[in-house]
């Protein structure tokens, strides 16, 4: 693993938009503890930090103990935050921090098999449990797999990507992937991202289930959060903002109402009312410092004393796999 030190994205901006930051906080995300530190810091009396990832807790073994409790971590998804908390004796917290996505520990792990940069087995499991990369890559049909690419890579050569997998296999490493995915996409010109980047995306959100898990642990964080208390999310990517922006905007009371012809409906108190009216971007000092941060957007929303609710998937925009289609079914163009 990289010897750089992994520097929490946003951590600032968040930091001031929740200032005062005090009582006890979620850090659902925890990876190398950089928001949970940066919450101590800044005066929460205490972080329970959550990680399903083993290489998480063996990091922060050994400096852990001198925050003296202040940090807990716990081994678990943060679409189970709001019974963690209420089994650490918090069944009500002031603030949830998400930093969604893959962390850079992870990414510099090259075993791992999340990057292409250097060759190793296709895995992507942050667990290190459970199918693999590799299992949905030998394993789906064409067009299950030309889905997921769709779907979760929004990679629109995806039927003619899955085509050359299929035909490649078994395919078992980073770069023999990397490879047929770059023979079957136009060379990037300078400064563009690698032809592989969406289909690595794709499958590692299909391997981790990132955006069922982002789905439940935005309804966990609503159930967790006291009035008053504060929910941060930085995201990565397009899907993942629409989402966290459709879920706040929906429980915030602020999505456009049905149909004028329609009955009226007597409508939800809002659970949430918004901090930052726009999603605040990295400034150019912390492009400087990380310009892994170059994509991050944050949002961050006050709970309500309103009882907390439930939105489904679909309502905020969350690409939905359909998994009973076989390659002989009917599939959008692409």
């Amino acid at each position: 693993m990289s010897a750089e030190p992994h520097i929490p994205v946003l951590l600032r901006p968040l930091l001031a938009a929740c200032a005062p930051v005090q009582g006890v906080w979620v850090d659902g995300t925890f990876g190398a503890g950089g928001y949970a530190r940066g919450l101590i810091g800044a005066g929460a009396a205490k972080v329970i930090g959550i990680d399903r990832d083993p290489l998480a807790h063996e990091m922060a073994r050994d400096w852990l103990p001198g925050f003296h409790g202040t940090i807990v971590l716990r081994e678990g998804t943060f679409s189970e935050l709001d019974l963690i908390a209420a089994e650490e004796g918090d069944a009500r917290v002031d603030g949830v921090v998400l930093d969604l996505g893959i962390s850079s520990m992870q990414i510099d792990t090259a075993e791992r098999g999340f990057s292409f940069q250097k060759d190793a087995p296709l895995d992507m499991r942050m667990s290190q449990s459970g199918e693999s990369a590799r299992d949905i890559v030998n394993g789906a049909d064409e067009g299950t797999l030309a889905d997921i690419l769709y779907l979760y890579g929004e990679e629109r050569a995806s039927r003619r990507i899955a085509r050359a997998i299929v035909a490649a296999r078994p395919v078992e490493t980073t770069l023999a992937l990397a490879e047929i995915v770059a023979r079957c996409l136009p060379r990037p010109k300078p400064g563009e991202k690698h032809p592989a980047t969406r289909t690595f995306q794709a499958l590692r959100i299909a391997v981790n289930d990132e955006y069922g898990e982002l789905a439940r642990g935005l309804e966990a964080a609503e159930r967790a959060l006291a009035p008053g208390g504060l929910l941060a999310v930085v995201s990565f990517h397009s899907v993942e903002d629409r989402m966290v922006k459709r879920f706040l905007q929906l429980r915030a009371g602020r999505m456009g109402q049905g149909s004028r012809y329609a009955p009226e409906a007597e409508a939800e108190a809002p659970a949430f009312e918004m901090v930052t009216r726009k999603a605040i971007d990295p400034d150019e000092d912390e492009l400087a410092a990380n310009p892994r941060a170059r994509s991050a957007r944050l949002r961050v929303a006050r709970r309500t004393a309103a009882p907390a609710g439930r939105v489904g998937g679909h309502e905020i925009g969350m690409p939905i796999l359909d998994t009973s289609r076989t390659t002989g079914g009917k599939r959008p163009r692409r």
